[in-house]
C-alpha cells in the first residue's frame, strides 16, 4: 500500500462527503479509491479505443474489403522481408 494525499477546499470535502454517504461508502477514503479507479479505467479504455469518423469508418472498412494493388515500392519492401526473413531457413 501507499500513501496518497490531496487538500482540497472545504465545500469540496463537503460535497465528497456527501456522495460517501448516499452511495453506501463508510469513508470519505472508501468512496475516493472506489471513485478514482473507475473514473481511471474509464479514461484508460477511452485512450486505448480507436475513434473514427463516419467518413473514416467507411473508408476503413471499403479499404479491408476492396484493398488497393501493391504498387512497386510495396513489392519491393516484400522481396526485402522474404528474403532476409527467410536467408536462415
Amino acid at each position: 500500500m501507499t500513501r496518497l494525499e490531496a487538500r482540497v477546499p472545504r465545500e469540496l470535502k463537503k460535497t465528497l462527503e456527501r456522495a460517501a454517504a448516499v452511495t453506501g461508502h463508510p469513508t470519505l477514503t472508501s468512496f475516493m479509491i472506489y471513485t478514482l479507479q473507475a473514473s481511471a479505467r474509464k479514461v484508460i479504455e477511452e485512450h486505448q479505443q480507436a475513434k473514427l469518423t463516419a467518413d473514416e469508418s467507411v473508408n476503413f472498412v471499403q479499404a479491408l474489403l476492396a484493398p488497393a494493388a501493391p504498387n512497386a515500392a510495396l513489392r519491393s519492401a516484400f522481396g526485402r522481408y522474404r528474403r532476409e526473413a527467410f536467408a536462415s531457413t
